[in-house]
């Protein structure tokens, strides 16, 4: 048997494991959890003792910093919605967006760090957009029965 073929053979057990609806399912609503984690706690920690230096660091790129409850909304907000799989290609789909932009404004130094941080965002940028795709699935308030 080829290297190809034991590939080939893998992914095709894969294929048939996440086809079991519960597995489906489980997997689904493990990635949405994952997923909104990262802004719903990007979101309060803006909050409090967050906010001045979070609206400085704005400030410090170009931004207003009375952009800032925007950007908390729509983190804690799209994270919720992500979370809770309401209007999740719509909340997903923006949240990629702000990935996207947050990435060029905050991460395109070429700090090494920076560019870490950059990458990071087009990674979550790619996995919200599959969302944006794909939708919820079906533990979801959208209900999607195809995930």
């Amino acid at each position: 048997m080829t290297n190809q073929n034991i590939f080939k053979q893998i992914n095709g057990n894969i294929a048939k494991l996440v086809s079991i609806p519960a597995i489906n399912t489980s997997l689904t609503l493990a990635a949405r959890i994952l997923a909104s984690a990262i802004f719903i706690g990007a979101g309060f920690s803006k909050l409090g003792a967050g906010y001045a230096g979070t609206q400085a660091y704005m400030v410090s790129v170009g931004l207003s910093g009375e952009l800032l409850p925007l950007v908390i909304a729509l983190e804690i907000g799209g994270g919720l919605a992500l979370l809770l799989g309401f209007q999740t290609r719509l909340a997903a789909f923006a949240l990629s967006i702000f990935c996207i932009t947050s990435g060029v404004l905050f991460h395109s130094g070429a700090d090494p760090m920076q560019q870490i941080m950059f990458m990071k965002n087009l990674a979550m940028a790619g996995g919200l957009l599959a969302f944006t795709l794909l939708g919820a699935g079906r533990m979801s308030l959208d209900g999607e029965t195809k995930a």
